[in-house]
């Protein structure tokens, strides 16, 4: 699945019985100034137009190693020369689609608060982008026949399949005629989607949730209370959620993990705050055990570098980060020799926080841990 899927050979779930490996990751929003990095990528490349790939190359020997690789692609995809548009109605380059799909994602949700930004014909871009990619999806549809058929994808023999619901659209309503091009949440519709996807064969059923509070660490009463129940009343796997664009706990309910948000994946928020630099790579293990499927959760802390405002008149440091980077924490405090020390620190300093918010509902008793621990 994953573009170099099998190459971490010393992984503990490629034991002997049935396993697999899956890596999710937190949202995908592409603003300004990340257009302007993939742009001056390019160019450093001696190409024209816009790469991405280097501004997320630092997750791919994870994002690569896992059997299924799932990514959160919440913005509208617009045309490849523009124009591109911000907050609220984000209009995004279809290349990120690329270098998604170079990194080892295998398949996306797409269902988000953005998906209607620009109604109808901007999910079919979205999508065609994704598929053009080599990107699976689900979420949004630009058809009913699209909407009814479950994503099943086949993993190392196993029958996996993905759904992908959101809270809402920012106001907007669903087109008249089309009530089938986004998925809204509801308990009963989830419900009947994992039946659905059963029915087709689905051995393992992934849940993509877009839900909660902006900005807030700690998961809502609203979030907790529908987990709750999709872990206790339904046969849901894995939750994996996003929207808050910070880190959110992860917490096992009657046996199921549900990671309540991963942060950001990619993202330049007009107001960095610190904590929206800060993600996770959700890595999850699944073993079968009898008739079935116990599942271990990892994390990998991730950090988005963020080059200080500059201009002629008030240069930025020679030594201060230079360009927008989307780091594995722990790999680059193990391997980058070049790191100063007041990017050490910074590092240790996400990788210590979003420690202590993966574990701050009491997911350590249930076996989170790191999937690297934080180097010396």
């Amino acid at each position: 699945m994953g573009s170099d899927a099998g190459s971490g050979g010393s992984d503990p779930a490629k034991s002997a019985g049935t396993s697999f490996t899956v890596a999710a990751a937190g949202d995908i929003l592409i603003h300004p100034p990340l257009i302007e990095q993939a742009r001056k990528d390019a160019k450093a490349e001696g190409k024209q137009g816009l790469d991405f790939y280097r501004l997320m190359a630092g997750v791919k020997p994870v994002i690569s190693r896992a059997d299924l690789a799932i990514c959160h692609f919440e913005p509208v995809v617009g045309k490849p020369n523009g124009p591109f548009r911000s907050y609220p109605d984000f209009l995004v380059p279809p290349q990120i689609t690329t270098a998604v799909k170079q990194i080892g994602y295998d398949t996306c949700s797409s269902a988000s608060n953005h998906t209607l930004d620009h109604g109808q014909a901007g999910v079919k871009r979205t999508l065609d982008a994704l598929d053009k990619a080599g990107l699976k999806h689900t979420g949004s549809a630009r058809s009913k026949a699209e909407a009814d058929k479950p994503l099943i994808m086949d993993v190392k023999g196993v029958k996996v399949a993905q759904l992908s619901y959101a809270f809402g659209f920012n106001g907007r309503e669903v087109p008249a005629g089309t009530p089938w091009i986004v998925n809204q949440n509801d308990f009963d519709r989830i419900k009947e989607a994992e039946k659905r996807a059963r029915a087709a064969g689905a051995d393992v059923v992934i849940l993509s949730i877009h839900w909660g509070r902006e900005h807030h660490p700690e998961p809502s009463s609203a979030q907790i209370k529908l987990a709750r129940r999709i872990a206790r009343e339904t046969g849901i796997n894995l939750v994996i959620g996003h929207h808050a664009h910070v880190v959110q706990p992860m917490e096992k309910v009657d046996g199921t993990w549900i990671a309540y948000g991963l942060g950001n994946q990619v993202a330049r928020h007009d107001v960095p705050s610190g904590l929206t630099e800060e993600g996770v790579v959700g890595w999850f293990e699944f073993h079968k055990s009898g008739g079935s499927w116990d599942v271990k959760a990892r994390y990998v802390p991730t950090l988005i570098t963020i080059p200080p405002d500059a201009d002629e008149a008030n240069p930025a440091p020679s030594d201060a980060v230079q360009d927008h980077r989307l780091v594995d924490v722990a790999a680059a405090l193990r391997d980058d020799k070049k790191l100063t020390p007041e990017e050490r620190a910074r590092y240790r300093l996400a990788f210590e926080r979003t420690q202590g918010t993966m574990l701050n509902r009491g997911a350590a008793q249930d076996g989170l841990k790191s999937l690297e621990d934080l180097p010396g």
